[in-house]
C-alpha cells in the first residue's frame, strides 16, 4: 500500500472495450470530504472500471485509463534515464501515479497528495473541480485555475493555431 492507503500503480494491462480513447469536453464537478470525485457519465464508459491518477502539468492531475497509461508510462520508459532531466520528470509523473477504482457510481478516490500537487484545497463539505477531456486522458484542475488558464489561451488562440500550423500539426 502507498500512500493514503492507495495502491500503488502496477503494469499490467485491462484496457476499457473500446479500441480508441475518445475523451472530450469540461464539467464542473465537485470532490466531497471523503476525497470521492464523481466522473463524468460520458468518461465512465471509456475509462473501464480502473484508472491511473498522477501529477500533471500546469498544476493538473491526468488521469488515464490503463490502456493509455501503458503507452504514456512506456514512451517515458524507453527515454534514456542518463539525462537529468528525463530521470526527473519520469519520478515526478510516475512516483506520484496511483491507481483508483472507479466505485459503482462512477467515483474516484483523489488521495491528499494529489490534491495539493493541483491547488485542490481539502476544505470541509464539497470542493469544486473543473474536470477536462482531452483526447486520450482526462485533466482535473481548481476550478478557479482552470478559469485563469482557459482565459489566456482563448486570447492567444488563433497565435497557437498558426504556430501549429507552421509545424505541420494543423
Amino acid at each position: 500500500m502507498g500512500r493514503s492507503g492507495m495502491k500503488q500503480v502496477s503494469f499490467h494491462p485491462q484496457a476499457p472495450a473500446s479500441e480508441t480513447t475518445m475523451l472530450i469536453g469540461e464539467y464542473t464537478h465537485t470532490i466531497d470530504d471523503k476525497n470521492r470525485l464523481s466522473l463524468p457519465a460520458k468518461f465512465r464508459q471509456e475509462m473501464g472500471k480502473k484508472v491511473v491518477v498522477t501529477p500533471g502539468l500546469d498544476n493538473c492531475l491526468f488521469v488515464f485509463t490503463l490502456k493509455e497509461w501503458e503507452k504514456f508510462s512506456g514512451k517515458l520508459a524507453e527515454s534514456s534515464m542518463l539525462q537529468a532531466d528525463t530521470r526527473s520528470f519520469n519520478r515526478y509523473i510516475l512516483g506520484g501515479a496511483v491507481e483508483a477504482d472507479i466505485d459503482s457510481i462512477g467515483r474516484i478516490l483523489v488521495p491528499d497528495f494529489l490534491r495539493a500537487r493541483a491547488g485542490i484545497a481539502a476544505t470541509e463539505g464539497a470542493t469544486k473541480v473543473a474536470i477536462i477531456g482531452v483526447q486520450s486522458r482526462v485533466e482535473i484542475w481548481n476550478e478557479k485555475s482552470w478559469i485563469e488558464y482557459k482565459k489566456v489561451v482563448e486570447k492567444q488562440a488563433d497565435a497557437l493555431a498558426e504556430k501549429l500550423g507552421q509545424v505541420g500539426m494543423l
